[in-house]
């Protein structure tokens, strides 16, 4: 059974699920979500031996939503990593992300691997630095209307995303999701009308994903999107701060795992790196996996075949 509380974590109280015994999986949600991302997770690999925890994230759900948009940095969600596996008594963890939990597992497995017993990451793959920053370059590319620049306008994306929570869920969850029909595009704003509008709102939502699932996602942004958008406004600022890691791979056993029909795979310079990654990534202990019609929520979309993927990495790290 999944329990739920609160611990201290570098200056912010972050609550957390948990499940099961033995070794620890640390399970990193994206944006917008929950630790209820990994819902389908929990029980068969706590039934498989591992402890199983997932954080809300600092800015998301019940954690606390630091004022200071310099408060999201990877230096501090990184640092919640480590933080939460020493409070939760451990000396290292398995580390596990999708969408922007990605970059905080693989960072973590980059700057800490000490701590980090194997790292796999979905949706996004592992961090290579670039040369220039990351909203100069997409500005450059789409004249400023990437989704990363939109949301880095102050107040305007919280403001689209509040003033119908459920229903903008809703829209997004569907348009981001396998069952979306039409080709994957990049994901470009109109700035005047904003992102949500252009989206369809679907007469039903898919099979893997509920009306329960959509009620307890909107709840979890019942204190707004401001904190969750605030991860966005650090992209220049992460680059700053990982130059000294410029040039580095994660070294960590690693596991990478996307969808067919993802827009993050899609992204400009992104189909070239995940065909390089068994070349880049000395850990990688299998190609990458791609799932066949899979949006971006593949553990949500793909329940069994990452929860099998994820157990097949966890027990080819234990036994070596």
């Amino acid at each position: 059974m999944v329990e739920h509380r609160m611990v201290n974590v570098n200056g912010v109280r972050l609550h957390l699920a948990e499940q099961g015994e033995g070794p620890l999986v640390v399970l990193l949600h994206g944006f917008p979500e929950s630790w209820r991302s990994w819902r389908h997770q929990f029980g068969p690999l706590a039934e498989a031996g591992f402890r199983v925890v997932a954080p809300d994230q600092r800015g998301y759900g019940r954690s606390d939503h630091p004022a200071d948009v310099e408060a999201y940095s990877i230096l501090h969600l990184v640092g919640d990593v480590v933080g939460l596996i020493r409070a939760l008594g451990e000396e290292q963890a398995y580390v596990v992300g999708h969408d922007w939990g990605a970059p905080v597992a693989w960072h973590t497995a980059l700057l800490r691997p000490d701590l980090v017993l194997g790292v796999a990451g979905l949706s996004v793959p592992p961090p290579f630095r670039g040369k220039e920053p990351p909203l100069a370059a997409m500005d450059k590319a789409f004249g400023g209307r990437f989704y990363w620049n939109y949301f880095n306008r102050p107040g305007v994306a919280d403001a689209e995303f509040a003033r119908d929570p459920r229903t903008g869920l809703r829209k997004f969850v569907y348009a981001a999701s396998g069952d979306a029909p039409g080709p994957v595009k990049q994901p470009l704003v109109d700035p005047e009308r904003g992102w949500l509008a252009a989206m369809r709102d679907p007469e039903t939502l898919p099979e893997w994903f509920t009306e329960d699932d959509l009620d307890a996602l909107t709840e979890s942004f019942s204190g707004g999107f401001t904190g969750a958008l605030n991860w966005y406004r650090n992209l220049d600022r992460n680059w700053e701060l990982t130059a000294p890691w410029a040039g580095a791979v994660v070294t960590s056993p690693a596991l990478y795992v996307y969808g067919e029909r993802d827009l993050v795979p899609a992204f400009p310079g992104t189909p070239e790196l995940i065909e390089r990654l068994p070349g880049l990534m000395p850990g990688l202990r299998r190609p990458p996996l791609e799932l066949a019609g899979c949006g971006h929520w593949t553990q949500q979309e793909r329940p069994a075949e990452v929860t099998a993927a994820l157990l097949d990495f966890l027990r080819d790290c234990q036994s070596r």
